[in-house]
């Protein structure tokens, strides 16, 4: 199977639209109007392709935008001085399990490293419970720095960070 990852385009808005929706229970909404506030504001908005074929799409974004209300985000910025962050990373069911959140995550962090950014982070959930996305997680070398209670209660996430060596870069 060849995998491409490319960063987005105007064409692929129904397909992150769609794919968001699908998997919405673990994801914040989006719309039309937050897919191109992500376009503009995204340090990183890339989709991968497999065998031509859109599987899966990530966003990732910096410190620094004020305008931006994720319960998650927020905390990060309290924390951290500079950091790059995972807003999403969705693949397809039917893709799932070939190393695509891996290279995406590979990615982010030659991403952080380059612009001298020592902190990657996300979120993952612990209520409900994801299993698989915390072995992931720890398998990439992320630790818990914290944990929150969103969206009024009915979520809990485990926030991670992973330490970028700058020197090794």
């Amino acid at each position: 199977m060849e995998v491409l990852i490319r960063n987005v385009e105007e064409r692929d808005k129904d397909f992150v639209l769609e794919l968001n929706r699908v998997n919405v229970e673990v994801l914040s909404p989006m719309d039309e109007t937050r897919f191109q506030y992500f376009v503009k504001v995204a340090d990183m908005f890339q989709v991968v392709e497999a065998d031509g074929e859109p599987v899966a799409f990530l966003i990732a974004l910096r410190e620094g935008l004020p305008d931006y209300t994720s319960e998650n985000y927020i905390w990060f910025s309290q924390q951290y001085d500079k950091f790059l962050y995972v807003d999403r990373i969705v693949i397809d069911e039917k893709a799932r399990g070939l190393g695509i959140g891996r290279q995406l995550y590979e990615g982010v962090a030659r991403r952080a490293a380059s612009c001298g950014v020592e902190t990657f982070t996300c979120e993952v959930d612990i209520i409900p419970y994801n299993g698989p996305s915390l072995k992931f997680h720890e398998a990439m070398g992320f630790r818990e720095v914290g944990q929150q209670v969103i969206r009024g209660g009915e979520i809990k996430v485990s926030l991670q960070a992973l330490d970028i060596d700058l020197a090794e870069r």
